[in-house]
């Protein structure tokens, strides 16, 4: 039913990934699919934005945020679960949209947030951006 399932992560925010992750990997044993992780690392390239960090910023980030990766996938996937992970860049729902359609996701698992921060009701929260606006299965886990 499912080969590759998506799972968007906040390195930062163990709740996008504590009940997410687990769904995830019973998904990828019960099926045979294989798993990519994702985070989305902020557009630091913005001109306004941008003029505040150094020049080797963005890149320095990625290279930090990508080791991170690394290293979680190490300590939190089994051995026996097939996983690749990759950073990608842009407002978060826009880019889990775009790399499940890059890999040909067949399912996105992501953890719903239940903390509030002014930011949700400005935006709005990703997961409910994603679920509304992914042509894919969504898997909110909460």
């Amino acid at each position: 039913m499912y080969q590759k399932l998506l799972l968007p992560i906040d390195l930062n925010e163990e709740a996008s990934w504590q009940k997410a992750l687990p769904t995830a990997l019973t998904l990828c044993r019960t099926f045979g699919a294989s798993l990519q992780i994702v985070t989305v690392m902020p557009d630091y390239r913005m001109p306004l934005v941008g003029s505040y960090f150094p020049k080797d910023f963005a890149k320095k980030a990625r290279e930090a945020l990508a080791d991170a990766q690394q290293a979680f996938v190490d300590e939190h996937v089994p051995k026996d679960i097939s996983v690749k992970h990759a950073v990608i860049d842009g407002s978060p729902w826009e880019a889990i949209i775009k790399a499940a359609k890059k890999i040909d996701a067949d399912l996105i698992v992501m953890a719903s947030h239940n903390k509030r921060k002014f930011a949700d009701y400005v935006l709005g929260p990703n997961a409910e951006h994603v679920v509304h606006h992914s042509k894919m299965s969504v898997m909110i886990v909460r």
